[in-house]
This record gives structure tokens, sequence and C-alpha cells, in this order.
């Protein structure tokens, strides 16, 4: 066989494996989608028929991950349709974990396949409507950098014709494309004309009125930036707009001496994709909040052994569980009972009998915003990514999960080059946007299943399950070469960085600190041979 027809070959590879991912994304989203509904018998028929293409995909381009998962999945739903379509906490489980294994398949071994799993922009483009030409040739290719396509316009009329063929992920639009004002009406037209809601980030070179400001507002804008148009603000913009991610489902656990009541909220729950457990024996609460780990308790008020305002300050001098909401369920109507109740620690009190809906949403609530109190405490807040500390728990976990399944996983340590130069020739302000760019960069690049981490400063950490060293150290150089063809505007001049990176694969013997410390010396040897490069160990 010819190099000619190797390489044909290995495209067509890479083109059915992509076939087989897009089957695989819309399971995915059909299950993300249970986070906002309850499940009902259609979403079973949806979720099972496209299980079942993804099966027939995978068997046809030979993807054996995927038909190993797909499987497994139809065996799941099947057995929650023979149980009248209702979901449980095992099935919920048990589909959750063939997700999270479908999110790391297609990608690293044995195949080279670009851009899997990625954010939903990637999928569409972002179109620019500039009236500086250059101005949006310049920013097209910035955005390029970041992985994303970008359809430029110098006209009304091609812009038109291509929201009708065509909607794409972001527009952004200069409120005085061709002549001052005619932005905005331009936005009205597409508003009107397409029943779509695109975000339009509004776009001016000097600083506009208020009145401007609402007109952009009337017209559908998300946002409106002056001045410098900056790759990077836009991107973290595009991505709050546009980003899906794949979430855990909420845990629910229920304590309540009534078997019927029980089973009761645990059915509701589970029907609406919160994994739910359900204890009748308030003494073995504990133990199963250790077990479960729960984002949220539902406490009734009154059971023989333990009651509930009791229980509540039990779990509370617990400090892992400090934060976990805690809801009353009960048929107490007193109102200074339930205050009384409510003080001893608990967020909520839902009267029985409750509407399932209510309980639904409540719940919902609650999980969601507990979770984003976790999500702040463990975040750095400047890039979003993990801080050092729960980073190097990852790492761990990663750890001991490779070694369980005897699976290869990669570890990285990044580091910006001449870094103190940025901050102290151009402000720490621009140092904060070089470090925001490259957070933003690895999100885009890397899959949802890989765990980027800010380690300190300018130094980041990358955790790569299910990653062959060869294939690490390929797509970080890759990163390394995109990220230097990036230019950020700064003072009357355009500024470019570069990174250090080392790369070290998980053995099966070491432990967390001392892969971590191999990455470190990785990292550092990449900076003595020169920097801008990548080493392993």
């Amino acid at each position: 066989m010819t190099g000619t027809q190797t390489q044909s070959l290995q495209r067509l590879k890479q083109h059915f494996a992509q076939r087989v991912i897009n089957q695989a994304r819309q399971v995915l989203e059909l299950w993300q989608n249970l986070h906002n509904s309850e499940w009902s018998r259609q979403d079973l028929v949806n979720m099972r028929d496209a299980g079942e293409r993804l099966l027939r995909h995978a068997k046809r381009f030979e993807q054996f991950a995927h038909i190993a998962i797909a499987k497994q999945l139809l065996e799941v739903l099947a057995a929650v349709e023979s149980n009248a379509n209702r979901l449980n906490s095992h099935a919920i489980e048990s589909i959750t974990q063939l997700l999270q294994e479908l999110l790391q398949t297609g990608l690293r071994q044995g195949e080279s396949i670009d851009q899997v799993f990625l954010p939903t922009v990637v999928r569409k483009p972002i179109y620019l409507v500039l009236h500086c030409a250059e101005q949006a040739e310049s920013l097209a290719q910035q955005l390029q950098s970041f992985y994303l396509q970008v359809e430029v316009f110098a006209d009304a009329d091609t812009f038109l014709q291509a929201m009708a063929k065509r909607y794409p992920a972001v527009i952004i639009l200069d409120v005085d494309f061709i002549r001052p004002g005619y932005g905005l009406e331009l936005a009205q037209q597409v508003k009107k004309a397409h029943d779509s809601a695109v975000p339009v980030l509004f776009y001016s070179e000097n600083e506009v009125t208020a009145l401007t400001r609402l007109a952009a507002v009337r017209a559908g804008g998300q946002a409106f930036s002056t001045g410098n148009l900056d790759a990077a603000n836009i991107l973290e913009k595009i991505e709050s707009w546009v980003s899906v991610v794949h979430a855990e489902p909420y845990r629910a656990l229920v304590v309540d001496d009534s078997k019927a009541q029980a089973t009761f909220t645990e059915r509701v729950l589970n029907a609406a994709g919160i994994m739910t457990r359900a204890i009748t024996d308030p003494t073995q609460a504990l133990t199963e909040l250790l077990d479960f780990n729960p984002d949220l308790i539902i406490l009734d008020m009154y059971m023989p052994e333990c009651d509930g305002p009791e229980l509540a300050k039990v779990i509370r001098h617990n400090e892992r569980f400090v934060g976990v909401p805690i809801i009353y369920l009960s048929a107490e109507d007193d109102l200074d009972k339930q205050l009384d109740a409510m003080s001893e620690g608990a967020d909520d009190f839902l009267m029985k009998p409750v509407k399932p809906r209510h309980l639904v949403a409540t719940v919902r609530n609650r999980a969601a915003r507990a979770r984003h109190l976790k999500t702040r405490m463990v975040c750095d807040s400047l890039t979003g990514l993990y801080n050092h500390t729960h980073i190097l728990q990852l790492l761990e976990d990663a750890c001991e999960r490779a070694q369980k399944l005897r699976a290869p996983m990669c570890f990285v340590m990044i580091d910006i080059d001449h870094f103190k130069q940025v901050n102290d020739t151009y402000g720490h302000s621009m140092g904060d946007k070089v470090i925001k760019s490259l957070a933003l960069f690895l999100k885009q690049r890397l899959r949802r299943s890989d765990q980027i981490g800010r380690y300190g400063g300018e130094e980041f950490a990358v955790i790569l399950p299910n990653t062959e060293l060869h294939f690490a150290e390929k797509i970080i150089n890759e990163i390394r070469l995109r990220f230097a063809a990036i230019r950020f505007p700064a003072q009357d001049q355009e500024l470019s960085c570069t990174f250090s990176a080392g790369v070290v694969a998980y053995d099966g013997t070491l432990d967390s600190a001392q892969l971590a410390d191999l990455a470190d010396q990785a990292m550092y040897k990449a900076k003595h041979a020169g920097r801008n490069q990548v080493a392993v160990l």
C-alpha cells in the first residue's frame, strides 16, 4: 500500500469514527435533558433509539469501545422499560457511569481524532459582521486559533443569505456596520425574520450612549463591547452562552420511617433524573451519607427512634456535611414548630402531601445552589479551573482509578514562559488576560473527561485519563504550537506568549505526589532546554 493510500485510509477511518462520535453526542445530550424535565416514556424511546443507532454505527465502523457501551446502555434501558418505565437510583447510576465512559472513548487510544466532545460552539460557526474589514480578519484569525469556525461578512445581503441557510453559534455585530446605527437595524431585521435565540454580541469602536445600549438589548444583544475586540474575552462570553456541560445527576438521600412515603419520594425524584436513595432507619443516616455522598437530604420531622431536628444536629456535627442542604418533608402544619425545626440546621420545609412538581423543583434548586457553592470552593476565581488543592485530590483519584482499571493515564505540568516579563512590561491585567486565555484554550482543546487545574500563578496541571504517553505528548505539543500563534493586543503592539510543559505517564506504582513531582521535573527539563517545548519523563 502506498503512502497516499495509507493516508486516505486513515482519513476514512477518522471520518467513520467521527460518525460514531456524533451518535454518541446525541445519547449524551438526551441524557443531559433529563436534568430539566421528568422522565417520560417518549424520553425512554428516544434514548433507546439513539443507543441502537450508536450500536449500529459502532459495529459498522468497528469502534469496539462504543459497541460495548451501547450494548450495556440498551440492557439498562430494557430493564427500565420492564419496570414500567420507572427509573431507579441503580439505573441512573449505571447510565451515568456508561456515559462517563462514553465521554472518554474515541480519542488517544489507537485513533487520532481531533475535537472529540468539545463544547457545542465548535459545531457551529461564529458570524463576524464588522465595519472594519482588517479588524474582522484579524479577529477571525485569533478565534480560529481557539479551534472555532468563523465566517466574515462584508455586506448585509451575504450575511442575511447565510442566516437563511444556517444559524451560527454567535453573531458579533458592529452597531455601525456599513453606516452609523445600521448594525442595530440589521439585528432587528434578523430578529423578525428568524425565530431563533442566536446570541448577539454588539460592538462599537467608540463608547456609546445609554440609548444605544438599550436599543442593542431590544435587538437581542446578549453583550456589548467597545474599544478593542479581544478573542479571549469573546470566547469567555461564548462559552457561557453555548457550552453544554455533561453534569452528574443530583443525589438525594431520603430519611423517612414510613416506607410508603419514602418509596413515593424516591420514585418521584428518580423519575426526574435525581439519583435517590431512601432509608427508613434514621440511625443508618451517617453511614449512608458517607457511602452515598448526597447533594441534598430530605428528612421526616417525626420518627420514633430519632426525630428530624435531632438528626439534623448530628449531621451538622460532621464538617463534611455542614453545607449539604436539609429539607424537612412533614405533615406538621404548625408554623412555629416548622420554624423551630428550621432553626436546627435545615434549609426548607415542605408539607405532606406535596405535589411531585413542587418537590422536584425544590430539590433541584437547592441541590444546584449547593453544587454551585461547592464549585466556588474548589475552583480558581480567575480561570474557573480547579484550584491547587482540588486538582491534586483529583490526581489521587485518577491514580487509584487507573490502577484499578489497569488503564493508561498521564499527568501534565504547564508553565507560561517569561511570565514575569509580561507582568513587568504590560501590567498584571495583561498577565491575567494571558492566564485566562490559556485556561480557555485548554478547556476548548481537551476532552470533557480531562481535568484541568490552575496549579498556582502561571502554572497549570492537566490529568489525561485513558491516554498513552505518546498521545499526551502529541496533544500538548499541538496546544503549545497553537497557543504561541495567539496575539494579544497590548498597548500599541501585539504580544505573544509560549509555554513549557512536562508530561509523565502513570505506571501503576507511583502515588499522586510522586507523579506530580516527576511532571514538575519534566517541565523544568523543558525550561532548561530552551523553553517553548514539551518534555517527557
